[in-house]
């Protein structure tokens, strides 16, 4: 009873606040809380309301690690995913240390609360995690963890996509970095000599 009244008066202020940015949390020209504020509307005046879990709201009220790292640095892994059917598009950014431990998160996200949520709590899981140990997390625990209806399920799967997305790229990019290394560079003005008997 006590979550019910909790949940109504979140989307009651969901639905009614101004004083929130529309473009909070994702691409700056997309006004993102203007269309889940008319949808979140419709659907209270038609009676139906959709309950998220209170890991949900608070991800998404309060999202960690929301931002950008430079994608041109050696060290930051890019991954960006999107699911054409409902519209979700998610960039999730990985650096790494020397020892191979992600060491910094962030992520943006285009789409609905659970996809936000999703997006905030896989920075916060793999933030420590070797990269292979990264790539292990699963769209399951995910979903688990913010107790996702099986509707939402696509947005942890976009999470899961999106941190091995990170991880290719982060590879990629130390490969033809350490690729380069080994290449000796080539000598310039000098001829090789030639022994004559």
């Amino acid at each position: 009873m006590m979550r019910n009244a909790i949940l109504r008066s979140t989307a009651t202020a969901v639905a009614s606040s101004s004083a929130r940015p529309a473009t909070r949390l994702g691409f700056a020209s997309r006004p993102i809380l203007a269309n889940a504020q008319a949808q979140l509307q419709m659907n209270v005046q038609r009676g139906q309301r959709r309950m998220y879990h209170e890991k949900v709201i608070d991800h998404y009220e309060n999202p960690r690690n929301v931002g950008n790292l430079p994608k041109g640095d050696q060290d930051v892994g890019t991954g960006l995913v999107g699911a054409p059917a409902c519209g979700d598009v998610m960039k999730l950014q990985i650096r790494v240390g020397e020892d191979g431990v992600i060491s910094e998160v962030k992520f943006k996200t285009f789409g609905c609360g659970s996809a936000i949520a999703s997006s905030s709590y896989m920075t916060e899981r793999v933030k420590g995690m070797t990269l292979e140990q990264a790539g292990a997390v699963k769209n399951t625990e995910i979903a688990k963890e913010l107790s996702l209806p099986p509707v939402k399920l696509h947005c942890s799967l976009l999470a899961e996509d999106a941190i091995k997305s990170a991880i290719k790229d982060y590879q990629t990019k130390r490969a033809k970095r350490l690729s380069t290394a080994n290449t000796p560079p080539p000598t310039m003005g000098t001829s090789p000599s030639v022994a004559t008997a």
